[in-house]
C-alpha cells in the first residue's frame, strides 16, 4: 500500500534532518543528544527539529525480524535496534528477533506471506519469488535514493527487478576467489591456472574447484566474454534469456575447465580443506582456509588460462544479502519499518557486522575503511570484483541445466564432445522458456536415488485435492530426496516439509511412493510403503 501524502513528506524531512545530523558533527551537542538543525536562509523555511518529526511516529511497535542464524546476530541487532531508539526518541521498537538462514528465508517467506516476518534477511537469488509473492514493499523513494547512493552498483543491482528497487542491501560478500599454499606457489604462478596445476600436481595436493556447481562453472564462461542475462517483467515473471554459452567463445570455456578437470589434481569438492594446497571458496571458508594453510596462507584473484593461444583471466558471480519489508496496511508502520531497514543496512550496522562476524558491506565508505581493506579475504574479493558479474535474477532451473557443463568437459574426449554439451545446454535453456504453464506447476521427486545424482526429476500426478503422489520408486536406505515445482528449485520442500529444508533421508530400503500434500500454506512430504 502507497503512503500518504502527508507520511511520504515526513518520512522525507525526517530523512533530511537525520542526514544532517549524520554527517555533520555541530549537529549535535556535547553529550551526543541531536538538537535543532540550523534555519535555511530565512526565519520562515526553519529545517524542522528531529523531534518534531519523529512526533509524526512516535509510539511502540511490536516488529517480528529475521536475521542469520550464526551465534551473536541476533544480539547485535538488538543492539542496533537499541540505537535506533535513541537517534530517534519517541518511537520504540518491541522486537521480536529470530535466526533463520538467509538462503531459506525467501522460501518460507513465500511459503506463508501473511504470517512472515516484518522484516527479513535474505540471499539475492531469492528476489524474484518475493516480488511475485508481493511479499516486498517498495523503499520510499527518498530512502530508495539514500540507498542507491551509499551502496556499490552491484548490490543496488541485486535489490532490484526491472529497475525497481526492492529491499535493502546489506552484504557484498558473496563472491569467489582464491585461498593457496604459498609454499608451494608464488605470488606470479598464482596468477596462472596452468603453473598452479603443475604445482599441485607436482606436491600431490588438491587443487579444490566446484565445477560441477553452476555457480563456479560460469567462471570459465564469464573468462571467455559469455553471459546469460535473464529478463523478467515487472511481477517477477522470467520472459526471455540473452545466453551466449553456446559459442566459440563458450567453447574456449569448455577447453579451459577440460584443463583443469582432467588434470590428477583436481577435486570438485570445494567445503573441505584437506590435502588442499588450492581451494576456489568465499568469506564464509576464511577461518578454515587460515587454519589450513596457517603460516602458509594465500588469498587472491582467480588466475588466467590460454586456450588456443588467447589468455583469459577466470571471471565470477558476486552476490549480496539483502534487507526485505514485508508490505503493511498500516502506513505509519510501513514508514517506521523502512526507516528501521535503513538504519540496520547502514554503514554504522554494516562495519558492526564486518567487525563481529567479518561480514563484507555494500556500503561504499565501509568498504573503503581502512579495517576492511586490511582483510585479506576481502581484498581478495575485491581484486576479484573486477573480474566478477553481479548475479542479476536467474531462472531457478539454469542452475540444473549448467551444472553439468563441468562434469561433460571432465568426460569429454574430444572438442566435438565439448560442443555436443554446449548444444544439448542450449537446448535445455530454450525448453525452459517454451515450458508450458502445466510444466510449470507441475511437482516431482529428485536426489540421489535410482541411479540419479541430483539430476533426474521423477514426475508426480494430482492424487485429489492439494495432494501429488509418485510411481513407485526402489529406495536404498541413505538415498535423499527433495520434492520440487516445474524442474526448478524457486519452490521444492525438504524434511518436515520445510521449504528449501534440509534433504529428505530414507532411514529403510525398499519400495515407496513419495506423497505430497500442499496447500500453498504448509507442505508435508511422506514416503508411502508400496502395496
Amino acid at each position: 500500500m502507497k503512503m500518504s501524502k502527508i507520511l511520504s513528506l515526513l518520512l522525507a524531512l525526517l530523512m533530511v534532518v537525520a542526514c544532517f545530523v549524520a554527517c555533520n558533527p555541530a549537529a549535535n551537542n556535547g553529550d551526543g543528544d541531536e538538537t535543532k538543525a540550523p534555519n535555511s536562509g530565512d526565519e520562515g523555511n526553519k529545517q524542522p527539529t528531529v523531534e518534531e518529526i519523529v512526533e509524526a511516529y512516535k509510539g511502540t511497535y511490536d516488529i517480528s525480524i529475521w536475521v542469520s542464524e550464526l551465534a551473536g546476530v541476533a544480539e547485535l541487532t538488538q543492539q542496533q535496534i537499541d540505537a535506533f531508539e535513541k537517534k530517534y526518541p519517541g518511537i520504540v521498537i518491541n522486537a521480536s528477533i529470530e535466526g533463520v538462514t538467509e538462503a531459506d528465508a525467501g522460501s518460507k517467506v513465500v511459503a506463508d506471506v501473511a504470517s512472515a516476518p516484518d522484516i527479513y534477511c535474505f540471499a539475492q537469488d531469492q528476489l524474484a519469488r518475493l516480488v511475485q509473492a508481493a511479499a516486498l514493499a517498495v523503499p520510499p523513494e527518498v530512502i530508495a535514493n539514500n540507498l542507491k547512493a551509499n551502496n556499490d552498483g552491484g548490490s543496488v543491482k541485486a535489490a532490484s527487478v526491472a529497475g525497481n528497487l526492492y529491499a535493502y542491501p546489506m552484504t557484498s560478500d558473496n563472491g569467489y576467489y582464491m585461498y593457496y599454499n604459498t609454499s608451494i606457489i608464488s605470488e606470479e604462478d598464482a596468477e596462472s591456472l596452468e603453473k598452479i596445476i603443475a604445482a599441485c600436481e607436482k606436491n600431490g595436493v588438491k587443487f579444490r574447484f566446484a565445477l560441477e556447481n553452476a555457480w563456479y562453472t560460469a567462471s570459465f564462461f564469464f573468462a571467455t566474454g559469455c553471459h546469460s542475462n535473464w529478463t523478467m517483467d515487472a511481477e517477477g515473471n522470467f520472459n526471455a534469456v540473452d545466453d551466449t554459452f553456446n559459442s566459440a567463445a563458450g567453447l574456449a570455456a569448455m577447453k579451459g575447465m577440460q584443463m583443469l578437470a582432467h588434470s590428477t589434481c583436481y577435486d570438485s569438492n570445494a567445503d573441505i580443506f584437506t590435502d588442499a594446497g588450492v581451494v576456489i571458496t568465499g568469506i564464509w571458508n576464511a577461518t578454515a582456509a587460515e587454519e589450513h594453510f596457517g603460516a602458509n596462507f594465500g588469498a587472491t584473484d582467480l588466475p588466467s588460462f590460454t586456450v588456443d593461444g588467447e589468455t583469459y583471466h577466470l571471471g565470477s558471480y558476486t552476490g549480496n544479502k539483502l534487507m526485505g519489508v514485508k508490505p503493511q496496511s498500516d502506513e505509519k508502520r510501513a514508514a517506521v519499518l523502512a526507516l528501521l531497514a535503513e538504519f540496520l543496512t547502514s554503514e554504522e550496522c554494516q562495519m558492526q557486522r564486518y567487525t563481529q562476524f567479518q561480514w563484507g558491506p555494500s556500503n561504499k565508505n565501509a568498504q573503503a575503511s581502512d579495517a576492511v581493506q586490511a582483510n585479506p579475504s576481502l581484498a581478495a574479493l575485491a581484486k576479484q570484483g573486477e573480474y566478477g558479474q553481479p548475479q542479476g535474477q536467474i531462472h531457478g532451473a539454469w542452475w540444473d541445466i549448467a551444472k553439468v557443463l563441468g562434469a561433460d568437459a571432465k568426460a569429454a574426449t574430444s572438442d566435438a564432445d565439448l560442443q555436443a554439451a554446449l548444444n544439448a545446454y542450449d537446448a535445455a535453456i530454450e525448453a525452459v522458456l517454451t515450458m508450458s504453464d502445466e510444466a510449470k506447476q507441475a511437482w516431482s521427486v529428485i536426489g540421489s536415488l535410482c541411479g540419479t545424482s541430483w539430476d533426474t526429476d521423477f514426475a508426480m500426478k494430482a492424487d485429489g485435492e492439494n495432494t501429488w503422489v509418485s510411481d513407485v520408486l526402489e529406495l536404498n536406505a541413505g538415498d535423499e530426496f527433495k520434492v520440487r515445482q516445474g524442474a526448478a528449485w524457486d519452490v521444492n520442500f525438504g524434511a518436515n516439509g520445510e521449504p528449501n529444508g534440509a534433504n529428505i533421508v530414507v532411514e529403510t530400503a525398499g519400495k515407496f511412493i513419495v506423497k505430497l500434500v500442499y496447500d500453498g500454506t504448509t507442505a508435508t512430504v511422506e514416503l508411502v510403503p508400496a502395496e
